[in-house]
């Protein structure tokens, strides 16, 4: 496992940064996400929790193959060696699902977005699961390629003969196209395993492939990609697979080389662009606003991608799509939920973790390539990373729960699938209670216990939070590394953003995160606030904006280089 591969640390001798330019250099002004606006500067009310703990402690259990008790172990082997020959392993999505388990469907009832999220989450924490407790996890999971059906793409499921027990398969695009997302960022964690890099083509030679045929036109439920032909079913259509589709290509230009692929995420993207109104469907849409962003600072683009970013957290007003689907500004109850991501009209509102977790997974990177919405994302990012503790049994009192009484065996590491303004299930003691933590689980199948609604593959992406937020000594202003989720990045030194909710300027103590003095540069204002760090600093931040933090090897030369800022070969800022 090499996940810091491409941060790199030159010492260069000198006390002194040198800023060389032609003109004095000006900050970098911020553009509002309307939504963002409005959300709370400082939510009510406030904790942040240990996420890097939570997504250790997550691992720990999940991965458990001894753990003891009723519904568990949470995974188990599948020997039916669909697609390769090999042995994978299966996770529950929900404790207690009826529909799963070694005994149960020929134990090939297993889904990827829940088993490659838990391996890219706990990749990003620093567990190899590429050699955790005697198993190549990372090698398991590639029975997902689906190969048997002629798909050759990474899918929810292993086989459609079990697929439409739940869980999308040929027919609810987006479960097509993430896990190609989510393995792409898998291989980057975990670069150097057996037969991945032929997957991994495979999946930009197919996305490549269906994005040609397609010609702009994605006005589809889903695709099957052993035809190369857009399919309509009663399901929504999910322009949006478009902004996956540029995701994959983009990653897989900066692997490959091959400039098909770029061509190809440019192509997608202005699938997607050209859409007259937002087509937000489950969690693809702003991953189109990173790809821009790339594209723009690393490419010589110049796209205007604002109405993506609207389009995600305004959500979707269609009424032939899935209408309602955005970010949330609102409180409930006594409780600021504003930036969870979920329904915003499903009985006043119905959120979900793991989709507003993978919304920082685009959306922090991103601020490097464009620093102009450093300050919503920012705030955004605090609002939505304080709420998402009330999906854990622990963070919420017993009377906002649907099932205070079984919270024991979650061990506050198994969230709710969801939360609601109101209760879904007409249970007397919540009446007129908000907000209320639940979960679909007991809707999936008959004779579901009520304990599904603590879900297994909500939680399994913790680790995005885990690696990418960090408590700092003043409360309410939290560090964001912003190259976490930035895969199949350049060179980088590391960038965190941080946003000052507070109306005066603030002093924290910054902590370096290398073993080498460095200089801290400001990315927004162009200036280095300061110098030959060994450990830590006093570091002000101004009022209620954001600051985004390069660690500078100690005694750099920074250079601009037309809009780029660059010490050591290596583009610090990128406007």
């Amino acid at each position: 496992m090499n996940r810091f591969k491409k941060i790199i640390f030159t010492v260069i001798a000198g006390s002194f940064i040198t800023i060389s330019c032609e003109k004095a250099p000006q900050k970098v002004n911020q553009l509002a996400i309307d939504k963002v606006s409005e959300m709370p500067e400082r939510p009510n009310p406030y904790r942040m929790i240990n996420w890097k703990e939570k997504a250790e402690d997550f691992d720990n259990y999940i991965f458990n193959w001894e753990q003891q008790g009723e519904y568990q172990p949470f995974i188990w082997k599948d020997g039916s060696r669909r697609n390769m020959d090999q042995e994978t392993f299966g996770l529950y999505t929900v404790i207690g699902d009826v529909r799963q388990g070694p005994d149960k469907n020929n134990g090939e009832f297993h889904e990827s977005l829940c088993a490659l999220g838990a391996l890219m989450g706990g990749g990003l924490v620093g567990v190899d699961k590429t050699d955790q407790d005697g198993h190549n996890y990372v090698k398991m999971a590639q029975n997902y390629f689906n190969t048997d059906n002629q798909w050759n793409i990474v899918m929810n499921n292993t086989t459609p003969e079990i697929a439409l027990l739940g869980g999308g398969y040929g027919r609810d695009w987006w479960y097509d196209v993430f896990p190609n997302v989510l393995y792409y960022a898998v291989a980057d964690i975990f670069p150097n395993v057996d037969g991945q890099d032929d997957i991994l083509k495979s999946i930009a030679e197919q996305f490549y492939k269906a994005d040609s045929v397609l010609e702009g036109d994605y006005d589809y439920s889903f695709f099957d990609y052993s035809k190369m032909e857009g399919q309509r079913n009663h399901i929504p259509y999910q322009q949006d697979a478009a902004a996956g589709h540029a995701y994959v290509m983009l990653s897989a230009y900066h692997k490959f080389k091959d400039s098909r692929y770029l061509d190809g995420a440019e192509s997608a993207l202005q699938a997607l662009l050209n859409q007259k109104e937002s087509r937000f469907y489950e969690v693809l849409m702003p991953f189109g606003a990173l790809v821009a962003s790339r594209l723009n600072a690393e490419h010589g683009k110049n796209i205007d991608y604002h109405k993506i970013l609207d389009w995600t957290f305004d959500g979707c007003k269609a009424q032939d799509g899935r209408t309602g689907w955005g970010i949330l500004n609102e409180k409930w109850g006594d409780y600021d939920m504003s930036g969870l991501q979920g329904s915003l009209i499903d009985g006043g509102g119905y959120m979900f973790l793991m989709n507003t977790i993978d919304m920082a997974w685009p959306l922090v990177p991103m601020v490097r390539y464009d620093h102009r919405y450093a300050d919503a994302i920012g705030k955004w990012m605090l609002n939505a990373a304080n709420a998402s503790r009330f999906f854990y049994p622990s963070e919420l009192p017993d009377k906002y729960q649907w099932l205070p009484e079984k919270k024991d065996i979650s061990n506050n590491l198994i969230a709710y699938e969801g939360i609601k303004k109101y209760d879904m299930y007409n249970k007397p003691e919540l009446e007129g209670i908000s907000p209320v933590a639940l979960g679909d689980g007991p809707n999936w199948q008959v004779n579901q216990p009520e304990i599904s609604m603590f879900s297994i593959y909500g939680s399994a992406h913790v680790g995005i939070y885990g690696a990418m937020i960090e408590e700092t000594d003043m409360p309410e202003i939290i560090k964001l590394n912003c190259l976490t989720t930035d895969f199949y990045r350049n060179e980088a030194y590391p960038t965190y953003l941080m946003y000052n909710p507070y109306q005066e300027d603030q002093e924290i103590t910054y902590q370096v995160s290398s073993n080498k003095p460095v200089d801290l540069f400001d990315a927004i204002t162009k200036e280095v606030v300061a110098k030959g760090i060994e450990k830590s600093s006093l570091v002000t931040l101004p009022a209620n904006v954001s600051t985004l933090l390069v660690e500078v090897p100690a005694g750099s030369e920074i250079v601009k280089d037309g809009e780029k800022y660059i010490a050591n070969d290596i583009v610090i800022s990128y406007m």
